[in-house]
């Protein structure tokens, strides 16, 4: 009997400790697959794992954001979740999170609260099957997980991404109701903000990006957005809010999302809206970076907060398809400008998190 063919995957020991480890790859179980990944990126999620910041994660195989293609299909997997006949070799995209749909959220419809959402990545390496994060040169999908067959006319390193930034950012724009001829504030320019900006445009409302990076700001210039508010010549949360009104007929926004990542842009985010405004709360995902903030602007000016972790699973296809019909329209392959071999993770995360590549992506070595 032949021996069982062998993978790699990106262990994090402790903090910024990366080992490649080596494995059998697995048989699927029933209803499972065993893919392999063409493309992993690193999202900003990552380096908070890595750095040892993350809430919930820390020892763990790393990688979430992926391009996969089916290597082996478990006993009855016929089709993707949304019904499109698959089988080996094809290219699909997973969630990273799983929908188990027997929790008490689940059962309730809330499918990204789901109480099980991470209890494959959270694995030690060791247990079976091994593979349970993207960066690795094989990724394990299992029964419960939403998966859906890529569209051909997207490019593979196009196609990598949507299972995180776009899914998030289309899944909380419909949340807050954004709609034709709106206003909307886009607080930071990296890739979930040019994600929202190209969403906003498709969904014919006006975008007002606030960054102070001049790469990030030339980008979203090429992804079409209508105003920018350089926040090195708008110093202070009241100057740029006074620009906004002045950019919206003296109103503000009618949506903001915070997509920096950091405390303060949530604190600015009363400033930027109209009366009856909503906000969006998607970037800061660490507890404990606080900062000072004045309740009084959200009930003055009857703002609703909302805020998501993760997305309904099937936000995934909706994504996909999003990346077909506009995949001309925009720049998304500029959103990645480097690229690793996976033996090399532990640089491309350093680079990353230094800012010498401003989106780094592993592309695994298979070696046959």
């Amino acid at each position: 009997m032949a021996d069982s063919p062998t993978g790699r995957l990106a262990y994090l020991q402790s903090p910024e400790t990366v080992e490649i480890k080596e494995y059998d790859v697995p048989d699927p179980e029933p209803g499972a697959l065993v893919t392999r990944v063409e493309q992993a990126n690193v999202c900003g999620s990552e380096l908070h794992i890595w750095k040892g910041n993350h809430p919930v994660l820390d020892q763990m195989v790393l990688g979430h954001e992926a391009l996969c293609r089916v290597d082996e299909l478990g006993a009855g997997v016929e089709t993707d979740y949304a019904g499109e006949p698959i089988e080996e070799g094809d290219l699909i995209a997973p969630t990273y999170f799983v929908a188990c749909g027997k929790c008490q959220f689940c059962g309730a419809g809330e499918f990204r609260s789901c109480e099980n959402a991470l209890q494959h990545w959270l694995k030690d390496p060791d247990q079976w099957p091994h593979f349970h994060g993207t960066f690795g040169t094989h990724y394990y999908v299992h029964p419960e997980q939403h998966f859906y067959k890529v569209p051909e006319e997207i490019p593979p390193g196009v196609a990598a991404a949507a299972n995180c930034a776009l899914s998030q950012v289309l899944f909380g724009l419909d949340e807050v109701g954004l709609s034709y001829g709106e206003t909307l504030v886009v607080q930071g320019g990296g890739g979930l903000g040019q994600n929202a900006i190209a969403v906003a445009n498709e969904y014919g409302a006006e975008t007002i990006l606030v960054e102070g990076v001049d790469d990030r700001i030339e980008r979203a210039r090429r992804f079409g957005v209508d105003h920018v508010v350089d926040f090195r010549e708008y110093e202070t949360p009241e100057a740029r809010g006074e620009r906004v009104a002045e950019l919206t007929g003296g109103l503000g926004a009618d949506v903001a999302v915070e997509l920096a990542g950091i405390p303060q842009a949530f604190a600015e985010g009363p400033h930027l809206l109209r009366d009856g405004g909503r906000y969006l709360e998607i970037g800061n995902i660490t507890p404990g970076h606080t900062t000072e903030f004045d309740p009084a602007l959200l009930t003055r000016k009857n703002i609703e907060v909302q805020s998501t972790m993760r997305y309904d699973p099937w936000y995934l296809g909706k994504a996909l398809e999003f990346l077909a019909e506009t995949v001309e329209d925009y720049p998304y392959s500029d959103l990645i400008d480097a690229e690793f071999d996976l033996v090399d993770v532990s640089t491309a995360l350093e680079k990353s998190d230094a800012r010498e590549v401003g989106r780094a992506s592993l592309i695994p070595s298979h070696g046959d």
